[in-house]
């Protein structure tokens, strides 16, 4: 005997990306900001100068990678139970990536879901971390591990906030705009080569192409069953330097640096990726101070952990490899020994 039960339906999650600054609104409902000391310093005072709601609280956890775990989930959590949140109350993530990505979990597992938007205040949170809806935390096997997709009712990138934004923090949110560059968009990598990024017009321009860019991907592959996974293109090898030193050495988008040379090394040894233009997407990611060198200690530990990843199964491992600048190759037939020649590369650095 078998009952069937007919879910094939069609949810409608898209939601509007607007790129220019806040204006005026309210909330007709319970609202939680959730964002951390740094940023609530520098800038509470003009969100709340731009929204209001029925009741609006804020909540306040630790700043850094290595807090985006369960116990400021349970923070979170905590204080939406102790202000009687219901399923018609919202969150507002304000910060970078790690406010972003744990704000979209809390919302996702609150009374199995409630409504969240992105205010992002990092160059990285705005390109790549605010769009897309990937939530979740860190544990002690790995980067996001755990989490969920959970979209967004809607972004919105003020360019205000980048004003206070440190040069390494600037450098990292480069990183994740190189990244949308190389693997889709060899014309957009060529400006990116001539602009000026410290410029506030050119920067601008840029986040529109990053965030269209990383838009129209998502639309094709919203939970990443092919396409999307192209993304992490610097991933793999990134988020294995972010376990090994702790989350504490590198940003998120300098790791993701250093794993895109190593991911263009990879394309070389395979004839995929010319030296001239892993040369040019090397220099595009030093112009804005990014490290690109690693010293690996052990390859075949580093290897080992690549087992990790979320995008490999129990023998093979998933790999985002650059063909030329402009496109890339999603493939799980990458040779241990070719990867693990590149590894030792970096470990005579």
């Amino acid at each position: 005997m078998q009952v069937n039960i007919p879910l094939k339906k069609v949810v409608d999650n898209s939601y509007n990306i607007t790129i220019d600054s806040l204006t005026k609104t309210h909330f007709d409902t319970k609202v939680a900001i959730v964002t951390n000391p740094k940023v609530a310093g520098l800038h509470l005072a003009y969100l709340l100068s731009k929204i209001s709601a029925k009741e609006l609280y804020i909540i306040t956890v630790s700043d850094g990678e290595e807090y985006k775990n369960q116990e400021s989930i349970d923070t979170i959590l905590e204080s939406l139970f102790n202000h009687r949140f219901n399923r018609k109350s919202m969150l507002i993530a304000f910060g970078g990536g790690v406010i972003g990505d744990m704000t979209g979990y809390a919302a996702s597992i609150y009374q199995r879901g409630i409504d969240f938007i992105q205010i992002p205040t990092t160059l990285l949170s705005q390109v790549d971390a605010s769009v897309g809806g990937k939530t979740g935390m860190n544990n002690s096997y790995g980067k996001n591990l755990i989490g969920a997709f959970h979209q967004p009712k809607a972004v919105y990138i003020d360019p205000h906030f980048l004003t206070t934004l440190p040069s390494r923090e600037f450098g990292a949110g480069v990183a994740e705009i190189v990244k949308m560059a190389v693997t889709f968009n060899r014309g957009f990598f060529e400006f990116l080569e001539s602009a000026d990024l410290k410029n506030p017009d050119v920067l601008q321009e840029a986040i529109k192409q990053a965030v269209q860019t990383k838009a129209d991907v998502v639309a094709k592959d919203e939970k990443e069953h092919g396409l999307r996974a192209a993304l992490n293109y610097g991933h793999t090898f990134g988020h294995v330097i972010e376990n090994e030193t702790k989350y504490k050495k590198y940003l998120h988008g300098e790791a993701v640096a250093i794993g895109m040379v190593m991911a263009n090394e990879t394309a070389i040894s395979m004839g995929l990726m010319s030296v001239e233009e892993a040369s040019r997407v090397k220099a595009l990611l030093e112009k804005y101070d990014l490290p690109t060198t690693y010293n690996v200690k052990n390859s075949d530990n580093f290897y080992e952990t690549f087992f990790l990843d979320k995008k490999s199964s129990d023998s093979n491992i998933t790999f985002i490899i650059p063909v030329g600048i402009g496109d890339v190759s999603i493939t799980d037939s990458v040779k241990m020994e070719v990867v693990i020649s590149v590894l030792n590369k970096f470990g005579e650095v």
